[in-house]
């Protein structure tokens, strides 16, 4: 079934998955200060992307930006994907495609293992995608596991661009 295809109850009863809600596991760290032309790209294209509303502005306007940001923060040891088709486990019927992975490869000609963060983009209500990036997510440890290149965490998150919501999977 297609990533899209999963509400967070599908999700949670295929994957045989627990919630857990209201605990922090994101680990406290010192902001970071973003560079001036990250800065001066949202300035300009934040208001443009909430205007216009639709998942592939935020997409373009205000998330590649973010996470290019981050990509440059860690000297481009990471690579990040967008539009490509990730299909998990072919064979246990996870294929898709993704609006963004990072891998800690930084190989950026094609996804390698391991891939550790999935970002489903969205307009405003977060909520119905969060089925679709808990899908992704199980989707990359299987890819890492087949790779032989498992990590203990997987993390996810389902964004508008000015809200976001995390998820792990470990």
């Amino acid at each position: 079934m297609p990533y899209s295809k999963f509400t967070l109850s599908k999700a949670v009863e295929a994957f045989d998955l627990t919630i857990v809600e209201g605990t922090r596991f994101l680990p406290e760290i010192s902001p970071v200060t973003p560079s001036s032309l990250r800065q001066d790209t949202l300035r300009e294209t934040m208001p443009w992307a909430i205007a216009v509303s639709s998942e592939k502005a935020r997409a373009e306007g205000i998330i590649n930006p973010v996470l290019l940001e981050v990509k440059r923060q860690l000297q481009g040891q990471i690579s990040i994907f967008s539009g490509e088709e990730f299909n998990g486990e072919p064979e246990a019927e996870l294929p898709g495609y993704i609006d963004f992975l990072l891998s800690r490869s930084p190989e950026q000609l094609f996804i390698k293992a391991p891939a550790v963060i999935l970002v489903s983009a969205k307009k405003e209500d977060l909520k119905p995608a969060l089925g679709q990036c808990l899908a992704e997510m199980v989707a990359a440890q299987r890819f890492n596991r087949q790779k032989q290149q498992p990590i203990s965490t997987i993390y996810g998150t389902v964004t508008s661009g000015t809200v976001w919501r995390f998820l792990k999977l470990g």
